[in-house]
Parts: C-alpha cells; structure tokens; sequence
C-alpha cells in the first residue's frame, strides 16, 4: 500500500510540474491545455528525417565507391593479362633436352617463349632464321657474308667491302682513298677539292673555270676529215689530209698547167657548233695564199700560179 500511495503521489507532483490542477475525486484540469505543444516530439522527429537523410547521401556514397572499386579491379585485371599475353616465358633445357634436339627436328616452344643459351654455342650445320635477328653484341664472320639486302642505320666501319653492284641513295663521304678497278660513272655533277689523277680522262664536253696548264703535249684525236682538190691545182695534181679536225696536215702536189685559186677544200668529221678560228701556216717553201672557211670546214686559196714540186699546209682549227 504505502508503494502504491508514493506511485500516486510521484504522478500528482508530476501533473503539478505540468501545469495541471488535481480534483479531490482524483481527476485533474489544465488550466492552460494550449500553452504545451509538443516540442520534444517534433524536435525527435526532425532528428529522424536528418538521419533519413544522412543515411540516403552515405548509401549513395558507398554505392559509388563499390562502383568504382569493381571499375579499378576490372581494369587492373585486364592489365595483369595484357601482360602476362605479351610476357616471354623462360624455360631452360636440361643437357639431355639439347642432346635429344641435336638427333630430331622438333619444332620446340612457341614465339610466347625464350630460349636462352648461356655457354658458347657451335652449329656445325646451316642455321635459318625465319623472323628478324637481333644481335646485342658485335658479329664476327670468319668467313665469307652473303647478304641479299642490308640496311645499315648507324655509323659502321668496314675494312673491306666487295659488292657486285653497290648502290648509295644519300651522300657518301669516304676519308681514304677510292680505288676503282673498273670503270666509274657519275650521273650527274662531280666535286673534287683536291688533285684528280689519272693516266686518261675522256669527256664528252670539258668546261674549264681557270687557266689550263699542260706539262706535255697536247695529243688532239678524233676522226680523219675529208679534202678535196680545187681546180687550180692542175692537171694529175692531188692532195691529202692527216690529222682530225683540230689540227693536221694537208699535202698538195700540183699538175701540169696549175694557176691560182682554190686548191683543197677540207671537210670536218664534226662539224663546230660555230665558225671555228683557222690557223693555216705553208710547210715547205712559201705561198701567197688566203682561206676562206665555215663551220663544217675551210678552204685554201693561192694566189699566185703554183711551180711543180710538193709542198704543205699545216692548220689548227679552234671553236
């Protein structure tokens, strides 16, 4: 009993604190039911809607991470088998596997594979290389090397080369001398900062900047031109012609009854490109004489009447 008389004392004192006026029967009044709204109960509900809220924007979040997270998994697994596909896998070979190698031709591994060989290796027989070879080191070739086409990309140096047909698409500088056995031909311009030796040099057309200088005779070849007698030299009278066009001699012996006038008339082999200038000097006894001449040739005029008795004319013809 005296519990329950202090249950009930602790709930009136409670109603007091509220604002609340107890009847004596037990029931009670508020004098004021307006002035207490709700407060805590809104003030809990707010709470609840901000953590509502929260937890939407962080599930939103851990979605997005776990998104990402099997996006970057995804990927580096993709990587991983990019390159264990582009990964050389080694194997070694026991010396039994190289002995049973050596006895069969089993084609051994595929190009995912390495072979490495660490000691010395020695073929007795041909070795083929079906793909490219990459070499690391230098190459020593004893013997002869056959190469159907080589590209060289860097600075090489070579004691020695043999080639049947050598062709050099871009500027070639060679420091030593240059032998060349056979014949050389240039297709277009040559360049020569030094000396240019050799025993005979034949050009179709040579052009020279500065002064010529010859050490020892001047040789001058080509054909033989024609010559033909005038008819002031006589009855049985001939002549002849030796030398080519640049210089030679012509030889007249008169005939009977010979007077003045054209007595040979000579005919280029080549004819110049334009009148040449013709030195005609007599050999043998002096004439009176005069030439007339073209570009395909010249002729030799006396002008006195020619007496028995051969005699010459020696001539340089210039362009």
């Amino acid at each position: 009993m005296d519990d329950k008389n202090q249950s009930n004392n602790n709930d009136l004192n409670t109603l007091e604190d509220q604002g609340t006026t107890v009847n004596p029967d037990g029931s009670s009044t508020n004098p004021n039911p307006q002035s207490t709204p709700p407060k805590k109960k809104k003030r809990k509900l707010s709470i609840i809607s901000l953590i509502r809220r929260v937890n939407i924007y962080l599930l939103f979040f851990v979605l997005i991470v776990i998104i990402a997270g099997v996006v970057v998994y995804i990927g580096y697994q993709r990587d991983q088998e990019d390159t264990d596909r582009d990964q050389i896998h080694t194997e070694r070979l026991t010396p039994e596997e190289l002995e049973e190698l050596a006895q069969t031709d089993t084609r051994i591994g595929d190009p995912q594979q390495l072979l490495t060989v660490e000691s010395n290796t020695v073929f007795t027989g041909q070795v083929l290389v079906r793909d490219n070879l990459d070499v690391a080191g230098q190459i020593s070739v004893g013997g002869s090397l056959s190469l159907p086409g080589i590209t060289v990309s860097g600075t090489s140096n070579f004691e020695e080369i043999q080639a049947e047909s050598l062709s050099i698409g871009g500027d070639t500088n060679i420091q030593g001398q240059l032998t060349v056995d056979g014949g050389l031909s240039v297709g277009g311009s040559g360049s020569f900062g030094g000396n240019l030796t050799a025993p005979l040099v034949t050009a179709g057309q040579l052009q020279l900047d500065g002064d010529l200088q010859v050490t020892r005779h001047i040789d001058t070849g080509g054909p033989t031109p024609a010559v033909a007698s005038g008819g002031s030299i006589g009855s049985g009278g001939t002549v002849s012609i030796s030398g080519s066009d640049t210089a030679g001699t012509v030889t007249i012996n008169p005939g009977g009854g010979a007077g003045n006038g054209p007595v040979a008339s000579v005919t280029f082999a080549n004819a110049f490109n334009q009148t040449p200038h013709i030195v005609v000097t007599p050999v043998g006894r002096s004439v009176s004489f005069y030439i007339t001449r073209t570009t395909t040739g010249f002729t030799i005029h006396v002008t006195q009447n020619l007496t028995a008795g051969s005699f010459a004319f020696d001539y340089h013809a210039f362009d």
